[in-house]
């Protein structure tokens, strides 16, 4: 500001009292108003391979995103056991977990039902025994000394159920088996039998389903010697800290996708129906088979 300004402002204020400012004064400046919107994570288990997992779930993710107007991210671990851990500390807000995973969680912490796939009209899905289909094995019972292929420490149909049936005949899997080891997910279990890797592996039976109509050459590498009773379907949880307000509103947009043509394009991907609400009383054919096979989390 010139000299001339400077003289033409005081005398404009000339007769009325000036503010004074102390400039010595120094307050701290309010912080700005965060505008970022924090995002609904989702986390996942290897119910299916990474890779898989991913491609199919994220059509639910950017469904809520659409629909609750805030962003979504997914979350993977390795191990069902990493998600749970996830769950328990609230670092995600809902999960897509296994049977057992559930349980224990539920058992532990607190985790919480939210609500539960809905597939073929049916919210129960099975054990599926698979072998080689060279194989003469008609039982477990036949597969002494074979190589057998684990999904996950913590899955009901992948571990807990096989290691229950090997327990029943008087053995345990370390002593029944030659050989053992972790796949990680269901697709790569059933690939190591097909494949050669493994003589025989236990199975999600939706997941088996699933890979049998978009290969229509497995059923002739691979075929089913026995399938366990129905137990509730793998659900959709919550951490017992996640805001009541918060769980609706993602329970609320899940239970309608089967309404909107956006949501039904979602589910079809991972070949749901919808979403129903489920029951804790549901699992509880899973805890037994847990008491039963003596794996603790």
């Amino acid at each position: 500001m010139s000299l001339l300004m400077v003289a033409i402002a005081l005398t404009a204020c000339a007769g009325q009292a000036l503010p004074v400012v102390d400039i010595g004064a120094r307050l701290p400046v309010p912080a700005a108003a965060s505008t970022e919107v924090a995002p609904i994570r989702i986390a996942v288990a290897a119910i299916l391979s990474p890779e898989s997992s991913f491609d199919a779930y994220q059509g639910i993710a950017d469904y809520l995103q659409e629909t609750i107007g805030r962003p979504v991210e997914l979350v993977q671990r390795r191990t069902y056991r990493e998600v749970n851990d996830l769950v328990a500390t609230g670092e995600v807000d809902i999960a897509f977990v296994c049977t057992a995973a559930y349980v224990f969680g539920h058992d532990t912490f607190g985790m919480q039902l939210l609500v539960a796939p809905q597939i073929g009209g049916s919210t129960t899905y099975r054990s599926s025994l698979i072998v080689r289909a060279d194989s003469k094995a008609a039982s477990i019972a036949d597969l002494r000394d074979a190589v057998f292929a684990f999904t996950d420490p913590w899955s009901m149909t992948g571990h807990i159920y096989p290691v229950s049936l090997v327990e029943a005949i008087g053995s345990g899997p370390d002593d029944f088996f030659s050989m053992t080891f972790y796949t990680y997910s269901h697709d790569r279990a059933i690939a190591a039998v097909a494949d050669g890797v493994a003589d025989a592996a236990a199975v999600d039976s939706l997941v088996l389903d699933a890979e049998l109509a978009s290969d229509p050459g497995l059923g002739a590498r691979i075929r089913v010697i026995e399938d366990s009773r129905e137990f509730g379907i793998p659900p959709v949880v919550v951490s017992p800290t996640t805001p009541l307000t918060q769980r609706a509103l993602i329970s609320e947009a899940l239970l309608a996708m089967a309404d909107d043509p956006r949501g039904r394009l979602a589910l079809a991907r991972l070949g749901f129906d919808r979403f129903v609400e489920i029951d804790d009383a549901a699992y509880e054919g899973v805890r037994q088979v847990i008491s039963d096979s003596g794996i603790s989390p």
